[in-house]
């Protein structure tokens, strides 16, 4: 972390005028119109998929069995939570009802990161997960993963979904809780496959389970075959297969030649042209899935790392450990991106407009923005610590400083339609979903 102080760039003046120094993003990619098909999607097994739905919304897979991977990626909030810091374990309910918890299991902080949305995450191109990038597929045939578990990174995962689908369940903010709370935190704390180990052998003492992957897995006889790796492949399968969205109206346009209202094509122009979105949104995906800083106002406990005590979030530095990634955070895909707010890598902004106009002028953005537009839940413990960075006047102009966004002038009447354009690039299936939330699961616990 030193290091990050020593060589990181001088600050620049906080002036209008100095706009136009910002670095230009990469050079806009081919503008040609792309669709998404069944065909772009990896080729999940239908069975396991069916098991992980069940296991997605299990707390059987939470140190303290106490939350499921749907609890914060839930199909009544579109796969995610709705907030813009999430309450991870110890908390009860769901989205902008979800409390802290009381006494000795309250929650100690906020999930530093919005929770991500899961849409097209099984797509064959998708290659990195995670607002940092920190777990990426890195071969052409999707076998081999760089992760924060480095060689205990387990084989046999079926894709870069799995992979990521192993951290939430090891993180103690997230899903296992405290070391001194329950074993299988513990066991994480020790050393990371300890604990995958540990919910492996909960999963393989549910009899239901046990009946449920030797149906969906040919190679597995018997409870003893049952490691984290079915676990997620099962979880990969689900989310792949769920949550593919290709029939929005922009689809229509670009395979059938069915014109978009009008207000959404002059948006598709301005998306497409002089707005220079596409310079990052591209693909069928509307992801480069690069990263940059682009500026976001952080809040929230941050990420610190290497001894750092400023509550800040240094994105994809974090992973690289280079000062020139410093606050960069992935591209985020833009498919069905009006059911999942709010936006930003942190949840800064309420409403797609206001993160359109980030991304159009982030430092006058960033000047007006104010506690109240952040979607948290009352804590009262966590109030002085929520915006304790916004009065760190030093680290507000270093994170200026490392700003990646070539500014561009849009009047309202632009901002209508770029918003327009970003509605019509949700599906019209989005809220019929193949399998749903389960009403039960073979562990017996509560479903939320």
């Amino acid at each position: 972390m030193a290091d990050f102080f020593r060589f990181s760039r001088p600050f620049r003046a906080l002036l209008p005028a100095a706009l136009t120094a910002f670095i230009a993003l990469s050079p806009a990619g081919p503008a040609r119109a792309q669709s998404l098909s069944a065909e772009d999607f990896l080729d999940f097994d239908q069975g396991q998929a069916r098991l992980g739905q069940l296991l997605f919304y299990d707390k059987i897979l939470s140190g303290n069995r106490n939350i499921s991977c749907g609890t914060c990626h839930h199909h009544e909030l579109n796969g995610t939570d709705g907030l813009s810091l999430g309450i991870g374990e110890g908390g009860h309910g769901l989205g902008r009802e979800r409390t802290p918890g009381s006494g000795a299991t309250r929650i100690a902080a906020r999930i530093p990161r919005n929770a991500p949305a899961l849409w097209n995450l099984g797509n064959r191109d998708v290659r990195v997960m995670f607002h940092d990038g920190r777990v990426e597929q890195m071969d052409a045939k999707g076998m081999a993963f760089a992760t924060p578990a480095g060689e205990r990174t387990p084989r046999g995962l079926n894709s870069v979904l799995a992979a990521q689908a192993l951290f939430p369940v090891s993180s103690p903010d997230e899903m296992a809780g405290a070391p001194s709370e329950n074993p299988v935190s513990a066991a994480f704390a020790e050393r990371i496959d300890k604990g995958w180990a540990m919910l492996a052998d909960r999963v393989r003492d549910v009899p239901g389970y046990v009946q449920r992957f030797e149906q969906a897995y040919p190679h597995v006889r018997g409870a003893e075959d049952i490691t984290i790796v079915e676990i997620a492949n099962a979880l990969a399968a689900f989310i792949g297969t769920e949550w593919q969205s290709y029939d929005s109206p922009y689809d229509r346009y670009v395979t059938q030649g069915t014109p978009l209202p009008a207000l959404a094509e002059q948006g598709r122009q301005l998306f497409f042209g002089e707005a220079g979105c596409v310079r990052c949104h591209n693909g069928p995906l509307f992801t480069d899935q690069e990263f940059y800083a682009v500026g976001v106002p952080q809040f929230g406990p941050g990420r610190p790392f290497d001894g750092d005590t400023i509550p800040r979030d240094l994105g994809r530095m974090e992973t690289t450990r280079d000062d020139r990634d410093a606050y960069k955070f992935r591209t985020a895909s833009l498919r069905n991106v009006a059911l999942t707010a709010p936006y930003g890598h942190n949840g800064a902004y309420p409403t797609l407009r206001d993160m359109i106009r980030h991304m159009c002028d982030p430092i006058t953005t960033r000047a007006n923005w104010r506690p109240g537009m952040a979607r948290l839940p009352q804590v009262d413990w966590l109030t002085g610590e929520d915006f304790r960075l916004r009065e760190n006047d030093a680290e507000l102009a270093r994170q200026v400083s490392y700003l990646d966004l070539q500014p561009v002038e849009m009047i309202e009447e632009d901002i209508d339609a770029l918003e327009a354009f970003l509605h019509a690039l949700t599906g019209e299936s989005a809220a019929q979903r193949p399998l749903g939330r389960p009403d039960t699961v073979p562990s017996g616990l509560p479903v939320d």
